[in-house]
């Protein structure tokens, strides 16, 4: 069923999902400890339901399908993966690096996604520490 859709519906689809699950680790300071897939899951539905425009383009006997949740379960799990093992820029590393020298910091992070987190931490601490 999943399959059987457009692909721009399935590019929609797999943008939603890298954006939940960034938004959904970014909540929780990127730590795996706190990570839980229900909770994940749940910001998942009220994203699709409440913001996403491809959402009603799907007909409801497919929403219904256990077979198309399964499909769907397939893709969040492969997307999850990509995200989590896209490795960080050299740009990143070096602005990271030279960050947590300045301000003496040892955040860690593992992905590209997980990297941006830490640059946006690091530089409100800079404009912070401006004022």
């Amino acid at each position: 069923m999943y399959k059987n859709l457009s692909p721009n519906l399935k590019s929609s689809i797999t943008r939603s999902i890298t954006q939940t699950f960034e938004q959904y680790m970014e909540s929780i300071g990127w730590s795996e400890s706190k990570f839980n897939i229900e909770d994940y899951m749940s910001s998942w539905r009220e994203y699709i339901t409440t913001r996403a425009l491809w959402y009603s383009e799907i007909e409801d006997s497919v929403k219904a399908s256990p077979v198309f949740h399964e499909e769907l379960a397939t893709r969040i799990n492969e997307v999850i993966h990509r995200v989590l093992g896209e490795p960080p820029t050299e740009d990143q590393v070096a602005s990271i690096q030279m960050m947590q020298e300045k301000y003496n910091t040892h955040y860690t992070y593992d992905c590209k996604a997980e990297a941006a987190y830490v640059e946006r931490l690091l530089k409100r601490r800079f404009e912070e520490s401006k004022d």
